[in-house]
């Protein structure tokens, strides 16, 4: 398996790279992830107690950058960011597409665009899934079992015989989001066999980018990475 990366650390804050199959924090005894890492790490340094504070997660299966912080007060203002979105995230996924089929002609929508859905988290199968917009009285609900606006734009730079690989810009961070939303559309993320594509391994979604303001210098922090597990070159 990949290692983590990392790739910029200060007193206030880790960046790293995520591979895919690491969790970004687990109950499960005995397994490791990036919370635990990023914590011996520090630990190894002799820095003090280690804090590792959750800003945003990453699915187990999926590789990205991501940032964590080190500090309670780096935390709040991180994720105060990540609740305002003026955090930037962008994914590149790689979709199978419906054989002899262009992206437009599989899914009805234009090459680039916006998709706009209503998911709802099922917390005893671990998924999610695209139902009905709610009704107008209903649509304050906000929480992990009720209905939520899924939002994302997304724009296709590449396509070839069975595939299409798609830059994604986040704008809400439902659970299993962009898988949902892809395979929705009937382009599901190829590997990702718990959202309808058949084929073993690990979902090819990688978040590339992220951008962000520095906790104390009040600098724009910027991300970028490869993806490490798609099966095309980059």
């Amino acid at each position: 398996m990949t290692q983590p990366e990392i790739l910029y650390e200060d007193a206030q804050l880790i960046v790293c790279y995520k591979p895919a199959g690491i969790a970004t924090q687990t109950k499960k005894l005995g397994q490791k992830d990036m919370v635990s890492i990023l914590s011996n790490h520090i630990a190894q340094e002799g820095t003090g107690q280690p804090f590792i504070g959750v800003v945003h997660r990453l699915d187990q299966p999926v590789e990205g950058v991501m940032v964590f912080a080190k500090t309670k007060q780096a935390a709040a203002k991180l994720s105060a960011q990540v609740k305002d979105h003026s955090f930037g995230k962008k994914y590149y996924a790689r979709v199978q597409l419906t054989e002899g089929k262009t992206f437009a002609e599989a899914t009805g929508h234009a090459t680039e665009g916006t998709l706009r859905d209503w998911m709802q988290f099922d917390r005893k199968e671990n998924k999610s899934c695209v139902v009905e917009q709610p009704r107008k009285e209903q649509k304050n609900v906000n929480s992990k079992n009720g209905v939520q606006e899924a939002l994302l734009d997304y724009r296709v730079i590449k396509e070839e015989e069975k595939t299409a690989l798609l830059d994604i810009t986040l704008h809400t961070g439902r659970h299993h989001q962009i898988r949902v939303q892809l395979a929705h559309l009937g382009t599901p993320i190829c590997g990702d066999h718990k959202y309808g594509n058949a084929a073993g391994g690990m979902p090819e979604l990688c978040s590339y980018h992220i951008d962000f303001i520095h906790p104390v210098s009040g600098k724009t922090m910027t991300y970028d990475i490869k993806p490490r597990n798609f099966g095309i070159a980059f």
